[in-house]
């Protein structure tokens, strides 16, 4: 109580910069992204014909949307579920056009930077959180998720090797742990990436809560013990990084990496199809500024080239490759850019079919599975692919909660239970692919 000697004087100048404090903490007051955001909206509709969908391509093209759901204009067709973001001035137009073509709607978000607020836990806290207390349900900036990695790298030798497997276009370290008991005998292994997409940060939640999950239960889970004793799994929990880093100081719905064109303002590639395998075909553009540009050539990204060359080199003993997205709750196996049934069609669908049903008994959540071309839509040049076509056998692509109603914006609330539902799947796959897919 030794306020209680203080002047009065003294105490009364304190008071301002207490309430100063208060009120930087308060984001009510102190906006994310500068209040960017405010009054745009998410709308979803659905074309019923092929007509109704040329328009809407027409309409999302001149107001230059945002769009969430499916990966391009060019996708929109009938019967696609279309999630665009529209901006504050655009979104009445937007309004005005479907109610005047007769075309349902449905307004998912009514208030983008009022959801954006209410998700996330406020940024001034951020800073105050230790390693060793590292908090796995809340979102994490780059420079924690390398900071976490590091110390992983030292408190658990043992079972983790951290390393880098080259540098971003903006210059940054890519980062791959290594995770799994040290055996001079050969060992199968399981590559795993998040944060492709920079704008899906459950991804990069998601690859954090599986290493932490295989530490704390190493000795007392079997099943967690035996993948660990059985295989390695190389985990880059955010491929993206530049995008990733962009995505939390400037937009928080950038998709693409961050490289620079030299005919274009337009910045970024989208990762995911860059690889060379049908490069730049059907769901893919060629034009820098859409979402889904394929790049000057194959592997132009220095992040993609990365990723290439060490699964090439390592291609003889990785036997899986799983890649984590959002959202639209589907595991997702090749072909993505044809529709056609891959050769070991029986054991991977059998593994998809097990892993969605025990992702299900978590809580419930319904996956969708099957070939990415026919049970999300046909896109080239994608990272899945590219791996089986380079000898993975088993390759998988989540895309991970929600079909929606928070989209990108998933609470922080919402990781725990996306993860450990999640982490099931992961293991179902794993165990079957060790028991049964030689």
């Amino acid at each position: 109580m030794k306020f209680l000697g203080k002047p009065r004087s003294q105490t009364a100048a304190f008071l301002p910069l207490c309430l100063l404090f208060l009120k930087s903490l308060c984001p009510g007051h102190s906006h994310l992204y500068g209040n960017r955001y405010a009054g745009d909206k998410v709308i979803r509709f659905i074309p019923n014909t092929e007509e109704e969908a040329f328009v809407l391509k027409k309409i999302c093209h001149q107001l230059k949307v945002d769009l969430w759901q499916p990966g391009g204009v060019s996708q929109i067709s009938q019967g696609t579920v279309t999630d665009v973001h529209v901006p504050h001035n655009g979104s009445r137009t937007l309004l005005t056009f479907l109610e005047e073509a007769n075309i349902q709607y449905k307004i998912l978000i009514e208030d983008l930077q009022k959801v954006l607020e209410k998700g996330s836990s406020l940024p001034a806290w951020r800073s105050r959180r230790s390693l060793s207390g590292y908090n796995y349900e809340v979102y994490h900036s780059l420079e924690e998720i390398q900071n976490w990695m590091h110390h992983l790298n030292k408190t658990h030798s043992g079972l983790i090797h951290m390393f880098s497997i080259g540098k971003s276009y903006e210059g940054r370290s890519l980062y791959v742990l290594k995770l799994g008991r040290r055996s001079r005998s050969y060992k199968r292994a399981v590559w795993m990436d998040c944060g492709i997409h920079a704008r899906e940060w459950i991804g990069p939640a998601f690859c954090q809560w599986f290493v932490k999950e295989a530490l704390l239960t190493y000795r007392s889970d079997p099943t967690m013990r035996k993948m660990l004793n059985h295989l390695y799994f190389y985990i880059m929990p955010v491929f993206n990084v530049d995008g990733y880093h962009f995505s939390w100081t400037n937009d928080r719905f950038w998709r693409k990496t961050r490289s620079r064109n030299s005919r274009f303002r337009c910045r970024g590639v989208d990762a995911n199809r860059n690889w060379r395998v049908k490069w730049c075909d059907e769901g893919a553009s060629m034009h820098p500024c859409d979402d889904t540009y394929c790049g000057p050539f194959p592997e132009s990204e220095p992040e993609v080239k990365a990723v290439a060359n060490f699964l090439r080199k390592h291609r003889k003993h990785i036997t899986a490759y799983l890649s984590f997205h959002a959202y639209a709750q589907m595991l997702l196996y090749p072909y993505s850019y044809k529709y056609a049934t891959i050769p070991n069609f029986s054991c991977v669908e059998s593994a998809a079919y097990k892993a969605v049903n025990a992702l299900r008994s978590v809580h419930g959540v319904q996956y969708r599975y099957g070939p990415a071309s026919s049970t999300l839509y046909v896109s080239s040049g994608s990272s899945m692919d590219w791996a089986y076509k380079n000898g993975i056998p088993y390759t998988f692509a989540f895309e991970l909660r929600d079909t929606g109603h928070f989209g990108f914006l998933l609470p922080e609330t919402l990781i725990k239970p996306t993860c450990t539902e999640t982490m099931l799947a992961v293991k179902n796959i794993t165990m079957h692919l060790l028991k049964k897919c030689p």
